[in-house]
């Protein structure tokens, strides 16, 4: 594999690795908490460049439409304000990484980061055309960030080593890697 040389229209995209989706969380990811050290690696190869780094978070009202007690698939998480809608501590976000918000209307789900935000606005003013994206999970919120960012003209390297799945149903997560892929999306693992 070639080195990566980083340009001026790359950004980090780092996906909802929040304490909900961690070991021990409301609605844990299998593993979830192995996507925080190579983030961890990307998010310093990304402030030494300068460059742009965006975290996305879960951000749910306490009656949200994804949750169980509204006839929704998924347990209470990552409500707003709350311990589990917390990005993980270990995580090394700078205080000046773009946080995104989604998901915040309790009549509208928004797995994709680019969903009811204003992620695409900021992109667009920082020039940002390439999207290095990692985090939770690979199956759900990741996939369809990564599809919509390729349906608006990005670029997009996936980290893989930086993803864990849900799986659901076995397989969901390989099925997720292979759509990415198939729409356009460039696998990437190992060290920045």
């Amino acid at each position: 594999m070639k080195p990566l040389t980083l340009t001026a229209q790359d950004a980090l995209l780092i996906v909802d690795v929040q304490n909900d989706f961690l070991p021990g969380g409301a609605l844990a990811v299998p593993a979830g908490d192995a996507v925080i050290a190579p983030l961890n690696r990307w998010i310093e190869r990304f402030r030494a460049a300068g460059l742009p780094i965006i975290a996305s978070r879960d951000w749910h009202p306490v009656d949200h439409c994804s949750f169980s007690p509204q006839g929704g698939p998924w347990p209470p998480h990552c409500i707003a304000g709350s311990a589990g809608a917390a990005f993980a501590a270990a995580l090394a976000l700078p205080d000046d990484a773009w946080v995104i918000s989604k998901a915040a209307a309790k009549d509208a789900e928004a797995y994709s980061a680019f969903a009811g935000t204003d992620l695409y606005t900021r992109l667009q003013g920082r020039g940002i055309r390439r999207l290095f994206v990692g985090g939770l999970a690979t199956d759900y919120c990741v996939k369809n960030t990564v599809l919509d960012a390729l349906r608006l003209g990005y670029a997009v390297r996936l980290l893989t080593d930086a993803i864990r799945a849900v799986d659901v149903r076995p397989g969901d997560g390989e099925r997720a890697l292979a759509e990415m892929a198939a729409a356009g999306a460039e696998p990437w693992a190992g060290t920045p």
